[in-house]
């Protein structure tokens, strides 16, 4: 970090410390620059000034009631959810603290009375589009948001964070392709490697092919309908659930007769992380910005454990999650202790997060597990259900598997070795498995 930038972050956090000392009196948005965190745009149109003035003054009278809420933070897109969200999280205490036409630099100013001050459970960011809309460069918004992520993880260095990629729209919008792309790239950049914050791909969830947004989901290039909405909260789902927010109740699933489970839903026990190298290499750390793949030089059984030594993949409430990576991408493999050389029948369900990679080892070669229809490569799927659970279903005979994803096609005829593990690969975003169990065929 430059010299510069360093005592801008300082002197940033140090603001919004004395900011919580301050009294609230007066909410209004400053009438200067002056003495303000951040660079870039502070919209003071008369309508915005007036609207941020209400919102902030409404939710100042709210502060006690909406502690340790899951607070969604951001601009038009977020206040446009609604004060529930929509009831899109069930009965999650939620507070949504978006402002229509806000900035980076907005969110700064208020960060601290509207937002870390309500303690909350967990924030879910989406932030920036309004300052490309105004012409701001994708550096300085990136600039803003560190300082942003910075005095969040001063208030609270466990609190999860989710941060959302910046939603597609159009040239027209001001607000090309390239601008938010770049921005995108910054910002996944920017948490390289901070176990606290999540990236969630809203980017890619709404692009069109062209990288614009989609009319059926965004009539005005801009903001989403119900429809955008419902996907967005499908994407953020999975991520609150991992993190124990919401879906926290038992699986009542009941297994099939003649199957077992390969998970119990309570931890690891079962599965291990195969050495990939031989005792004494050397473990360098991963280059900033470059897809992980750790080394380990011994075998580590998981057995009783509720997640690997680093965190790729725990047991949640039923499910076996392989989370976010920290670096965007990771390569990553947990297998099956026992080997399977007879005939099978595996069954499965999975969640992705948008656009996630990952896999299914079927005794050695990878079967693709993927947000299908955003990563492929059977991206034609017409059965397949974005942001909800899928089956998939592997029938091996005779080293031949067919394997179908909500019962389309996906293998028909998949060479497979005579015998090997099962495993579960990790790559980019979360996926989560549930419900694993395999029959096998004498």
């Amino acid at each position: 970090m430059h010299a510069r930038s360093a005592r801008l972050l300082h002197l940033t956090i140090a603001l919004l410390s004395l900011a919580s000392l301050a009294p609230a009196a007066d909410l209004s948005l400053p009438a200067t620059d002056e003495g303000l965190p951040g660079e870039g745009p502070i919209v003071r149109d008369e309508w915005f000034q007036k609207l941020w003035l209400n919102k902030r003054t409404t939710w100042a009278k709210a502060i006690e009631k909406d502690q340790h809420a899951v607070v969604f933070l951001g601009d038009s897109i977020t206040q446009g959810w609604g004060d529930n969200m929509k009831g899109a999280f069930g009965e999650l205490k939620v507070a949504n603290r978006g402002i229509s036409g806000d900035t980076t630099r907005g969110v700064l100013i208020r960060l601290q009375q509207d937002v870390l001050s309500l303690n909350p459970k967990a924030i879910v960011m989406l932030i920036g589009t309004n300052d490309i809309g105004r012409g701001a460069e994708p550096e300085t918004v990136a600039a803003n948001l560190k300082l942003i992520l910075a005095a969040m993880k001063k208030h609270d260095a466990k609190m999860p964070i989710v941060l959302c990629a910046v939603m597609p729209s159009a040239a027209n919008k001001s607000r090309p392709k390239d601008k938010i792309t770049k921005l995108n790239a910054l910002y996944a950049n920017a948490i390289w490697g901070d176990r606290q914050i999540t990236y969630v791909d809203t980017w890619t969830l709404f692009a069109d092919e062209n990288g614009d947004a989609i009319k059926a989901e965004f009539p005005d290039l801009l903001h989403p309908n119900d429809i955008g909405y419902t996907k967005w909260a499908a994407a953020v789902q999975p991520v609150l659930a991992t993190l124990g927010l919401v879906e926290t109740g038992p699986d009542d699933f009941k297994i099939e007769e003649g199957f077992e489970s390969l998970f119990n839903g309570r931890d690891l026990t079962g599965w291990i992380i195969k050495a990939n190298a031989k005792p004494g290499t050397e473990i360098k750390p991963t280059p900033h910005g470059k897809p992980a793949r750790p080394v380990f030089t011994e075998d580590i059984d998981l057995a009783g454990k509720t997640s690997s030594p680093d965190g790729r993949y725990v047991a949640v409430n039923g499910r076996l999650v392989v989370t976010t990576p920290i670096e965007g991408r990771r390569f990553q493999q947990v297998w099956t202790t026992r080997e399977f050389p007879n005939d099978f029948i595996l069954k499965l369900e999975f969640r992705a997060t948008p656009n996630a990679d990952s896999g299914v080892f079927l005794r050695k070669p990878q079967l693709q597990c993927r947000d299908y229809l955003l990563a492929g490569p059977y991206n034609k799927l017409t059965k397949y259900k974005q942001g909800d659970w899928n089956e998939l279903v592997v029938t091996v005979k005779g080293g031949v598997a067919h394997c179908t994803c909500n019962g389309e096609v996906l293998e028909a005829e998949f060479k497979l070795p005579e015998t090997g593990p099962i495993g579960l690969e990790g790559d980019r975003g979360q996926m989560e498995y549930r419900r694993i169990r395999v029959k096998v065929v004498k």
